[in-house]
């Protein structure tokens, strides 16, 4: 009797702990693209006289981007730290060209805004820059500074480790864990850079409109404030 007393309620405590867990994790990750439109998110375009409708678009459940204007569409949560996933591609018979991941934004809202960027350009998918002057720590391994760049002010770098993008017309994944001032990137499971030093303060996140036509399939929060 003794030993079934102390196992039920071990068992009930196990069980409990269990179902916590997994509650927390079903409810702290939130899609963000539903995969039929861009509810919950905003336009910001060079060009305010360009309709958004014409930029982004949704089809069989992809979000493409034509690159033109420049400019962004954000979510209006802000927050400081989170695990972001995105999935995106340079579709088929299309030359690869430039996007990025933007996250803790801030106004105002120019087309390219003070915030940290998660580059996607191809050929450097997985640098993460710091734009119109947002910090990172200058005194670390493979970073760069741009000086009054015409549209993003000035930049703070940090290049990638290892070049893991998929051939053009295929599927890349990138995970975004930012944890104060640190922000680790991974590339397709490979983990490709870790900048510090990165300027701690809430904002939103978003996804970029530059230069050339990119799709978009997932994008995944799990917000770590």
């Amino acid at each position: 009797m003794k030993k079934t007393a102390l196992v039920l309620p071990l068992a009930a405590a196990f069980l409990l702990a269990f179902t916590a867990c997994r509650s927390v994790s079903k409810s702290s990750t939130v899609e963000l693209f539903n995969g039929r439109d861009l509810a919950g998110w905003t336009p910001v375009l060079a060009d305010p006289a360009v309709k958004p409708e014409n930029v982004w678009s949704v089809k069989d459940g992809i979000l493409t981007c034509t690159g033109t204007p420049i400019g962004f569409i954000y979510r209006e949560q802000t927050l400081t730290n989170f695990r972001l996933v995105v999935e995106y591609r340079w579709p088929p018979g299309v030359k690869p060209s430039n996007s990025g991941i933007f996250s803790r934004i801030h106004q105002p809202f120019t087309p390219i805004p003070l915030c940290v960027e998660t580059q996607l350009q191809h050929g450097n998918a997985g640098d993460v820059l710091g734009l119109q002057g947002m910090k990172l720590d200058t005194n670390q391994a493979r970073y760069f500074f741009v000086a009054h760049h015409p549209v993003a002010g000035d930049i703070n770098g940090v290049k990638k480790l290892a070049d893991r993008e998929a051939p053009p017309g295929e599927w890349n994944r990138v995970e975004i864990l930012a944890q104060g001032p640190t922000y680790t990137v991974w590339v397709n499971g490979q983990q490709v850079n870790a900048a510090t030093g990165v300027e701690v303060v809430p904002g939103h996140v978003g996804l970029q409109s530059e230069g050339g036509e990119i799709q978009f399939r997932r994008a995944s929060l799990t917000p770590l404030d």
